[in-house]
């Protein structure tokens, strides 16, 4: 749901470029954060590589962030990051690209075992400036001498998701862990090379996109491409990419967003269908996939809601009363769509659906005679442990309500789940599902998974 309510937030976005022809790079650095600012809005930064190590970030939005003598730095290869930080408050020692001797690196996803790694690496002597992932993974990197050496060290001794860019011994790097959790894609033309977390961030650049990353491969360019493939895994890709994260008009492991929020509606439909008068997405990412869900039930699509883009997003709001107010700020509904009608809302998806409750509110009090949500994910039940920030149990409210329960929480007529079966058959590829039912792809995900389980109930 949401991006602007109390919901959900993705780590970060990733970008690494390569000239070609040695070009500056921190111009097309810029467009490509720009382009990936969805993913992260609280902080930004771009490494360049011209004999040195040149780092330009700051806190806030990428065009506030960035002047334009910092698009003049030098540098035909670098690197940029957007952030959101997993948790806690965001200080700029945790700003990426992070700095390790000869080695930058920005990382989109999180690290499941990152704290013990952090301990085993301050036993060997390592000392940590920061509490980010990053650091963590640039020390891997250095363990070891040579690229593939330290970037199969990192692979090795990591359970989580990453999807990396980096500048190490003067080469740009890529790669993307073994399950392909995280994602990163892969542009190339006679100018440039390029990585991204989506699709979009090389289209700003006229690069056009080529593929993935595939997981287990790094990619390093020093005047020409070598992709080698480090491990093997079963591939997860985040259904949450598909769902929400990912910009509609991006491609990820070769589908089309697009496309997949169509199918997501479609299927949806098909799930559960109801009567009513009119269908208003809640906005913006439920867009697409209401469309085609108002056309398959046969019920006309109305923007009934109204955003606010101006205002400071919701989650950041520190009490409940505050969030609800903003979201009251926020949207606004529009009388004469809703009046005396049966509205269908339709969303993404619902964390602790507090948010949700005051947009039914409001909706009710537009008039509205009956209210029915329709969602595109299945039940968010557990935790995510690969980049997602949703940490425990007791926040989600599926895990701990019945659908009956949560229908009353809401305040609503009827309540429809987009099923995991569906889900995976509008993704149409291989998707973690962990925080839909526990099955995580990797084990230490699990034995997280069971002690935040275990000690809600009180068995720890």
């Amino acid at each position: 749901m949401d991006s602007w309510g109390e919901e959900k937030h993705e780590e970060c976005g990733v970008a690494g470029i390569a000239s070609k022809k040695g070009d500056k790079i921190a111009p097309l650095l810029y467009r490509s954060m720009m382009a990936l600012q969805h993913r992260g809005q609280d902080a930004a930064g771009l490494t360049v590589f011209n004999g040195k190590l040149e780092t330009r970030k700051g806190l806030g939005f990428v065009n506030d962030i960035f002047k334009p003598e910092d698009m003049e730095v030098g540098g035909s290869i670098g690197i940029g990051h957007t952030r959101y930080p997993t948790s806690g408050r965001i200080t700029i020692a945790e700003v990426q690209p992070f700095i390790y001797q000869n080695i930058a690196i920005a990382h989109n996803g999180h690290i499941a075992n990152g704290d013990s790694l952090r301990e085993e690496l301050k036993e060997q002597g390592f000392e940590f400036s920061s509490t980010a992932d990053s650091e963590v993974l640039a020390m891997l990197i250095a363990q070891k001498k040579g690229i593939l050496n330290g970037v199969r060290n990192l692979m090795d001794k990591v359970d989580g998701a990453f999807s990396i860019t980096a500048l190490v011994d003067g080469k740009l790097v890529a790669f993307r862990d073994k399950h392909a959790i995280r994602p990163m894609v892969y542009g190339e033309n006679e100018e440039y090379v390029a990585f991204a977390s989506e699709s979009v961030a090389l289209d700003v650049n006229d690069i056009p996109y080529q593929g993935e990353i595939r997981g287990g491969e790094v990619v390093v360019w020093d005047g020409k491409l070598v992709r080698s493939r480090l491990q093997e895994g079963t591939v997860r890709h985040c259904m949450f990419e598909y769902v929400y994260f990912a910009r509609p008009d991006s491609i990820q492991n070769s589908v089309p967003v697009f496309e997949v929020r169509k199918r997501l509606g479609e299927q949806l439909a098909r799930e559960h269908p109801v009567e009513a008068d009119v269908v208003i997405p809640v906005p913006d990412t439920s867009r697409t996939a209401a469309e085609v869900f108002a056309r398959a039930v046969g019920i006309p699509l109305e923007e009934g809601l109204i955003k606010n883009r101006y205002i400071a997003r919701t989650f950041i709001m520190s009490t409940p009363e505050k969030r609800r107010d903003a979201v009251r700020v926020k949207l606004n509904p529009i009388r004469k769509v809703i009046e005396g009608k049966r509205i269908v809302l339709i969303d993404d998806s619902i964390v602790r659906g507090t948010t949700l409750r005051e947009i039914v509110k409001l909706v009710h009090g537009a008039g509205a005679r009956e209210v029915h949500v329709r969602i595109t994910c299945p039940p968010l039940r557990a935790p995510c442990f690969y980049g997602i920030d949703m940490k425990t149990y007791d926040e989600l409210i599926a895990h701990n309500k019945s659908i009956p329960q949560i229908e009353k929480f809401l305040g609503v007529d009827s309540l429809g789940y987009l099923s995991i079966d569906g889900l995976k058959k509008a993704i149409g590829l291989p998707v973690c599902t962990g925080c839909l039912d526990e099955e995580y792809v990797t084990p230490v995900a699990k034995k997280l998974a069971k002690a935040k389980k275990d000690e809600k109930l009180g068995c720890g």
